[in-house]
């Protein structure tokens, strides 16, 4: 295992720890509690909770600050892919080697743990338990909805599953992936200069995080393309057999390569004048890398 993925491995059960916590404070016994627990606890890296981190590192962020905010980011997460998941959308059986929850607990559950999932990032957030000050809690409040509505992960699922096999541009396949994936690691990013008190760079690593999640994406249609099936836990080829638009698809693999290797270079210098980026230049090269 490498450093980085011991330190992934680290933020990651933190972050699990302080959702078990959370759950275990408003226990319910019923099935609808259960498909959420199901769907959260996943076995994901989460790397969105890792960037969350890495950004906060850049402004030395304490960890009592961002670890509520990394969980928020978690249940929004899934709550999108249980929702992905469903026969409506991308009608997957699977995900990380394990049924989807859909297929494990309905569908109608599936749709209300998903939706549940949702409402819980803003509740965690906005704890009273949670110390940050209200002004904060309302920014990070607003910057997460945006980027979860139509403005963003929903909107994006909306054009993903609205434009296949229909002809698509470049700028079009981006705008997709920016909204479906990018912008809530755009708001993983973004958080760390709202809890510093840094409005003025909110914007510039917002738009690092989007960036992030674009090569998250383009990394994923490959993994799809050329990935194992037996690895990913789930199905392989499935954009092409569904007509999803790619960039693979519309560029080709060798200009896509490409793309990936200018839009990491982008990133780099954006950050060269900030020290302790490390964690998060790191992350971005496993993001690309990544077999799964």
């Amino acid at each position: 295992m490498s450093n980085f993925q011991g330190d992934l491995k680290v933020i990651a059960e933190q972050v699990n720890s302080f959702l078990k916590d959370y759950f275990q404070s408003q226990s319910a016994d019923n099935k609808l509690y259960e498909a959420m627990k199901y769907g959260l606890f996943s076995g994901g890296k989460m790397i969105r909770s890792y960037l969350v981190h890495s950004a906060c590192k850049i402004f030395d962020i304490s960890e009592k600050d961002y670890l509520p905010i990394a969980a928020a980011v978690e249940c929004v997460h899934s709550y999108s892919l249980i929702h992905d998941d469903l026969p409506s959308m991308d009608n997957d059986d699977f995900r990380r080697g394990k049924e989807s929850t859909h297929k494990a607990y309905g569908e109608f559950t599936a749709i209300l743990a998903g939706s549940s999932l949702l409402t819980m990032a803003f509740e965690i957030i906005s704890n009273s338990k949670i110390d940050i000050s209200h002004e904060k809690k309302i920014e990070i409040v607003h910057a997460l909805s945006s980027c979860s509505g139509h403005l963003g992960i929903a909107g994006g699922q909306f054009f993903d599953l609205s434009l296949k096999k229909e002809k698509v541009d470049k700028d079009n396949i981006i705008d997709m992936q920016n909204k479906k994936t990018g912008a809530l690691m755009g708001f993983c990013v973004e958080v760390a200069p709202i809890l510093a008190d840094k409005k003025d760079l909110r914007e510039k690593f917002k738009k690092l995080g989007i960036k992030l999640g674009l090569l998250f994406q383009i990394a994923d249609d490959f993994l799809d393309k050329y990935g194992k099936e037996d690895v990913l836990g789930k199905p392989v080829n499935q954009d092409d057999t569904k007509g999803k638009n790619t960039l693979i698809n519309y560029l080709g693999e060798e200009q896509t390569k490409d793309f990936i290797k200018n839009l990491k270079k982008e990133i780099e210098s954006e950050l060269v004048s900030f020290s302790n980026t490390d964690a998060l230049l790191n992350c971005m090269n496993f993001i690309v890398d990544r077999k799964n």
